[in-house]
């Protein structure tokens, strides 16, 4: 009687047990995760970044593509303006795009041509992320239609320490010392300045930083405000004095290398290496922080602070102090696509962004970022440096129409060629300005 009642419950067991195991949640190795229902999608990206950058960027997606399924191809250019807008005309918008500035996305989105991205995320939510300043940047009317993903610091010059050490140079405080010490490293028999300006159908726009650093300082970051919206002419003495100015060192041959020739000829990434090769080929290169990337490929065994260095590009006078000169490259969604969808959240998250600002050369605008994951004291210093600025001001021709930034971009090689001619190059500008803000 025990042995047939035991058997019976053993008999009830494995019944049980074959229900339970039907109705179970079937395995992960099973079937696949939600995550992976973009198998096989792929999200077409273009954007200005190659090199070291590109790859940054590949390293940041990487976890995306893993996760969903899907897969990022990707094209650098740094014809990216011509490059987007043909292909925005031609009716083959990549799916995600790298826009080249405020500007440029605002018209995009005035077109019908850019996703509203506050149609599958919160605002609210982006708030909690990022400054109201970066959103505002991105918008247009009361949509959003970007998202900053990497900024940088451009008001710096980078330096050689060991070099300086060396040959008993001191950093500049001001633009005068930052002169004396111009010609001191002259006198000294080698060339102060590395400049760089090519960079493609982009040639000019190193030279526009330099003009708008100098423009801060010396007119002011309310008249910088009215200069980039053309509340003041291109002809207004405010805006010659910031190109006659930078003209004191560009267009000195004994103070750029290679003189006026090799500035017009050298890639703007390039333009750095002579100050770390031994010896220095020059002392001086005022860039962005994204230049260290470029240090840091052509020269891996340099150790930031120790072996290469910044300051910030000195102030003029203690009315305006230094401000500080930002940029950031932001995303814009052009089509509308589960895929893109997924894509762009991911590069809004910190998440994302931590993994290449631990690579180097990349300042996240989002908040929630752990700022102990960037990969040397540089950056972070930079990354303090914006926000502790008492004003900071986003990159004018950024801001400005594109037949304006194209005009000023041009007027920067124009003037390098020939200085003799800046009433005509800013009279050219001038006439572009009118025209493209309809005055």
């Amino acid at each position: 009687m025990f042995k047939r009642t035991r058997l019976a419950l053993l008999s009830l067991f494995v019944v049980v047990g074959l229900l339970l195991a039907a109705c179970a949640t079937p395995t992960p190795e099973a079937t696949p995760t939600p995550a992976r229902e973009l198998e096989g999608e792929t999200v077409n990206v273009i954007a200005v970044w190659g090199g070291d950058e590109q790859e940054s960027f590949m390293a940041m997606v990487e976890p995306w593509e893993e996760r969903t399924g899907a897969t990022v191809a990707y094209e650098g250019t740094r014809d990216l303006n011509a490059v987007l807008t043909t292909r925005v005309e031609g009716g083959n918008p990549p799916d995600i795009a790298g826009i080249p500035g405020p500007a440029v996305l605002q018209q995009f989105a005035e077109d019908g041509e850019l996703v509203d991205l506050t149609t599958f995320m919160e605002r609210s939510e982006l708030e909690e992320m990022y400054d109201e300043s970066w959103l505002d940047l991105a918008s247009y009317e009361d949509g959003l239609y970007g998202l900053f993903t990497k900024v940088a610091v451009k008001s710096l010059v980078w330096y050689n320490p060991p070099d300086f050490e060396e040959a008993g140079y001191e950093i500049p405080e001001t633009w005068d010392e930052m002169m004396d010490l111009t010609e001191m490293i002259a006198e000294d028999g080698t060339t102060p300045w590395c400049v760089g300006l090519e960079s493609g159908a982009a040639s000019g726009w190193p030279g526009t930083d330099w003009i708008e650093d100098i423009m801060l300082r010396t007119a002011g970051p309310e008249m910088y405000d009215q200069w980039r919206r053309h509340e003041i002419p291109w002809t207004d003495p405010a805006v010659r004095n910031a190109w006659e100015t930078w003209g004191n060192i560009v267009a000195n041959d004994d103070y750029v290398n290679g003189g006026t020739t090799g500035v017009l000829a050298t890639n703007f990434g390039e333009s750095v290496y002579p100050v770390y090769q031994d010896p220095p080929g020059c002392h001086l290169h005022r860039q962005a922080t994204f230049i260290e990337g470029f240090i840091t490929d052509q020269f891996p065994d340099l150790e930031a602070e120790s072996d290469y260095d910044y300051f910030l590009f000195p102030r003029f006078n203690e009315e305006y102090g230094a401000p500080v000169l930002s940029a950031g490259d932001l995303f814009g969604m052009f089509n509308d696509t589960p895929a893109a969808r997924s894509l762009v959240e991911w590069l809004a998250s910190a998440e994302a962004q931590e993994i290449w600002a631990a690579r180097g050369g990349f300042i996240s605008p989002n908040t929630n970022v752990d700022t102990s994951v960037y990969p040397n004291p540089l950056i972070g210093q930079a990354a303090e440096l914006l926000a502790e600025a008492e004003a900071v001001r986003f990159d004018a021709s950024d801001l400005m129409p594109t037949a304006v930034n194209d005009a000023f971009w041009q007027g920067v090689l124009d003037y390098v060629e020939n200085p003799d001619n800046l009433d005509s190059i800013l009279e050219n500008i001038e006439a572009t300005a009118e025209e493209a803000y309809g005055d």
